[in-house]
């Protein structure tokens, strides 16, 4: 199985994973958003590299401002879900201060 094909197929994971998230509501709401936000790493990603093997016929990783680009999208969602559950272990450190 080549990497892209596994790339694909671990989407349908991850769906579940966010489905289960989603449904459980327990899931700080901003770590949540971060999650999402992967998907949005995702679709930005693609075609950032088509357009790398067209334009350039470079994979993305060597192509410097587009893989940068598409990377502010993993750093963001990375920085929303540790912001998401910082938050909830302050409000739940908060809970406990106050009883």
């Amino acid at each position: 199985m080549n990497k892209d094909s596994l790339f694909a197929l671990s989407l349908f994971p991850y769906l579940g994973f966010l489905w289960f998230l989603t449904r459980s509501q327990k899931t700080p709401r901003l770590a949540l958003i971060g999650f999402y936000m992967l998907l949005v790493f995702v679709a930005v990603t693609i075609p950032a590299g088509i357009y790398a093997k067209v334009h350039y016929g470079k994979a993305l990783a060597n192509v410097d401002w587009l893989h940068g680009s598409a990377e502010v999208f993993l750093t963001l969602s990375n920085i929303l879900v540790v912001l998401g559950f910082r938050q909830a272990i302050l409000d739940r450190q908060k809970q406990i201060t106050n009883k």
